[in-house]
């Protein structure tokens, strides 16, 4: 199979899909990688390095997509990639299709075979390609939330930590997954006040167990959001539904009753957002003021650190994409439960249930379409 890796194009979106260790595992089982010129370089990786590993180098975008069998790529297609789509080609990256009927559309007229890193899903529950950058984004969001206290980015002028005989920072951390675990045990590194909040009991009790009463830990109820919300210096949003739209659990009256200079942090944006007066925005401009409350909710966090980034996603991905590749995607969806819930859209048709339900599509099943699928 020909695997190609275009450059990134989102706003300052430095990541790479595919290390040069990863390149080099694809082509030693005899498939063809081919990389964007420069590709590899926001993320700190010289193009030389994936020339060693075998793989071709080539000029264009319009080239990659042109010649590949399988796209890989970091974040999901903009309209000016769009052209590129063709029916067939399977196209494996975060789509999170929930918060974008106008992708979602473009992947269903041109009949491509998209595969979401963010649906594939273990029996468990767990998501084995979204767990690094949710991992990322939630150790990320205290770093940003101390930043954007400080008086001059039009913080309350905070310090997190406090220091001796000054209280340190409330931070409200909704959702106790990959990110707001991280997100909570940072910003308790920090020295903060930190209450996280879930209706998974389990989840809870491990933050509890692990961090031994360190952070706070509460059962979610729109009385104890409505409380907290309005006593916090730093909310941090982290709530996730696989491949739909997240939950409006923070209300635009919920932020108005917070302190002017507050600091309100959506790493669900990229679904859609968890927070009333969620907006995308990006790392060239990230932030914006609804009601005194300062807003970060830019869609792709982990791409301010792509070196780091990029080789955790590698590790998630690649045994997906040496499976796929040998064997082709409907075979490799036949043998893997796990993987045929990443295929969001399929021949013309949404494969996803919480994609259907946000942009009110018709549901087919991957089983009528991949035959023998059970």
């Amino acid at each position: 199979m020909i695997v190609g890796v275009p450059k990134e194009v989102k706003d300052n979106e430095y990541r790479v899909a595919l290390t040069p260790e990863g390149a080099r595992e694809l082509t030693a089982t005899g498939h063809q990688v081919l990389i964007q010129d420069g590709a590899g370089a926001g993320s700190g990786i010289p193009q030389q390095r994936y020339e060693r590993a075998g793989a071709e180098i080539v000029a264009t975008a319009a080239e990659v997509w042109s010649s590949s069998d399988m796209i890989m790529k970091v974040k999901e297609p903009v309209a000016s990639e769009f052209e590129h789509l063709r029916e067939g080609q399977i196209l494996f990256t975060y789509l999170h299709l929930a918060a974008s009927a106008e992708l979602t559309q473009a992947l269903v007229e041109r009949k491509v075979a998209a595969v979401a890193y963010e649906t594939v899903q273990l029996p468990d529950g767990r998501l084995p390609l979204l767990a690094p950058m949710s991992e990322i984004a939630g150790r990320m969001a205290p770093h940003v939330a101390a930043h954007l206290l400080e008086k001059e980015y039009g913080g309350r002028g905070i310090l997190m930590g406090g220091v001796s005989g000054v209280r340190p920072a409330k931070v409200f951390v909704l959702g106790a997954g990959m990110a707001g675990s991280n997100a909570a045990w940072i910003a308790a590194g920090m020295e903060a006040e930190v209450i996280v909040v879930d209706t998974n009991l389990d989840r809870l009790r491990f933050i509890d167990q692990i961090h031994k009463g360190r952070i706070i830990t509460l059962m979610s109820d729109r009385l104890t959001l409505e409380q907290r919300v309005r006593e916090a210096d730093v909310v941090i949003g982290s709530v996730l539904v696989p491949g739909a739209r997240a939950p409006k659990l923070i209300t635009q009256e919920m932020i108005r009753s917070m302190r002017a200079g507050a600091v309100a942090i959506d790493i669900a944006i990229d679904q859609g957002g968890c927070m009333e007066t969620s907006r995308m925005t990006t790392h060239s401009d990230p932030t914006y003021v609804v009601d005194g409350v300062v807003h970060y909710c830019v869609g792709n966090m982990p791409g301010a650190v792509p070196n780091t980034s990029t080789y955790a996603l590698t590790n998630v991905t690649l045994p997906y994409a040496l499976r796929i590749a040998a064997n082709g995607l409907e075979d490799s969806v036949r043998d893997d439960a796990t993987l045929a819930l990443g295929v969001n859209v399929i021949a013309g048709e949404v494969t996803n249930p919480g994609v259907a339900e946000a942009h009110g599509m018709t549901l087919t099943p991957l089983s009528a379409i991949v035959a023998g699928l059970s």
